[in-house]
């Protein structure tokens, strides 16, 4: 019975990831094909191949880009920008969402330094991700400060501080490697030697 149970169990932590990931990655597929693959299919009928509305979402999202870089369309984009950021709540919404997308895709990404806080008045730490350093410009009373973003365990969301500079460490390790090891509650943490450096800016 004990082998049964340790074989049982040997199948689950082999098998359920790799099903997970099968899962999650069908229903991101299907999400993604269904953006133009819904409106695609009336016309295609029984010539519609699942994922041609991925490539056909990336096509235009790429010829965007390009139409972005000419005279012309780069002034229609720009005054569409403008008109966004003048409506009331919509101006929010685009903000957050532009600036989102910005810091993970743009020339300057945050995310890209990962941090060791101490909490206050103890001996324990947390890993967080600078996602600014100049939060200065927010509030001129938090020029020393730089914001630290800080997931939860087992879960996309998280807080983010504001925190002195000098009680911020920048650790020597992937963005990647330490976001995984704080979704995952310290679980996937990997045997690699990691040097913490003291931020002295």
């Amino acid at each position: 019975m004990k082998v049964f149970i340790r074989n049982f169990i040997n199948g689950l932590l082999t098998i359920v990831p790799i099903i997970l990931v099968i899962y999650v990655v069908i229903k991101v597929f299907n999400f993604l094909d269904g953006i133009l693959g819904d409106t695609l299919k009336p016309y295609m009928e029984e010539s519609y191949i699942p994922g041609i509305g991925i490539v056909v979402t990336i096509l235009l999202i790429t010829i965007a880009g390009w139409l972005s870089t000419k005279f012309l369309a780069n002034k229609i984009i720009e005054l569409i920008d403008r008109l966004l950021e003048r409506i009331p709540f919509v101006k929010t919404l685009y903000s957050v969402i532009k600036d989102t997308f910005q810091s993970f895709l743009g020339e300057k990404k945050s995310f890209s330094k990962v941090a060791l806080v101490t909490m206050p008045q103890t001996s324990m730490k947390v890993i967080g991700f600078v996602t600014s350093e100049q939060v200065g410009s927010f509030n001129d009373s938090l020029t020393d400060y730089v914001a630290v973003y800080i997931p939860q365990t087992f879960q996309v969301a998280g807080f983010t501080f504001l925190i002195p500079k000098e009680d911020v460490e920048f650790l020597d390790v992937s963005p990647e490697e330490a976001m995984k090891f704080v979704l995952s509650g310290g679980v996937t943490s990997k045997k690699t030697e990691t040097h913490s450096v003291r931020n002295n800016e």
